[in-house]
């Protein structure tokens, strides 16, 4: 019964630790990677942004493009074969709990909304396209923390490059 536990816990760890596993629901597992092989390079150009947050659409992009680099095997810089290219078109804040005595908001959540295309730079073909594409991350700005905005915003920046990156696995 050990033995069969041990096989077990290793089996897990090493799909885990190779970070190439990927399910694939016809074949069980796959050891490849779940990012398109046929694409090596990838274009970010700077978003554009239609809200009242100025320079969030930076630090998005940055954002971005760093995830592109820790996840997936594609390099980032001009001239690449497909280009990822977006709009912030909402951005809020939203009191998310008080302090019962003072009355002092004690958590904000962030929220950003995004629509986004990724194009084959060739033929213009759309591989991805998503509208009204969002993520949230909250932060606590009340007294004693001293968490400002910023926490927020590169919670929310971080998060949303992950789920966008995450769009552009091909589909398994």
């Amino acid at each position: 019964m050990r033995r069969v536990v041990m096989t077990i816990v290793a089996g897990v760890f090493l799909c885990g630790g190779l970070g190439g596993c990927a399910s694939d629901p016809e074949r069980g597992y796959a050891w490849e990677s779940s990012y398109r092989t046929d694409i090596k390079t990838i274009t970010v150009p700077m978003w554009d942004n239609r809200t009242f947050d100025h320079g969030f659409e930076a630090v998005l992009t940055d954002a971005i493009i760093k995830e592109i680099h820790r996840s997936t095997p594609w390099r980032v810089g001009p001239g690449g074969e497909t280009t990822l290219s977006g709009v912030v078109t909402r951005s809020s804040l939203r009191k998310i709990s008080t302090n019962r005595d003072s009355g002092l908001v004690q958590e904000v959540g962030y929220e950003v909304g995004v629509r986004f295309d990724w194009t084959m730079n060739r033929d213009g073909e759309v591989l991805v396209s998503r509208r009204n594409f969002r993520a949230a991350e909250a932060f606590i700005p009340s007294p004693g923390s001293g968490e400002r905005s910023e926490i927020g915003r590169r919670g929310v920046a971080d998060e949303l490059a992950k789920q966008i990156v995450g769009e552009l696995r091909s589909s398994w």
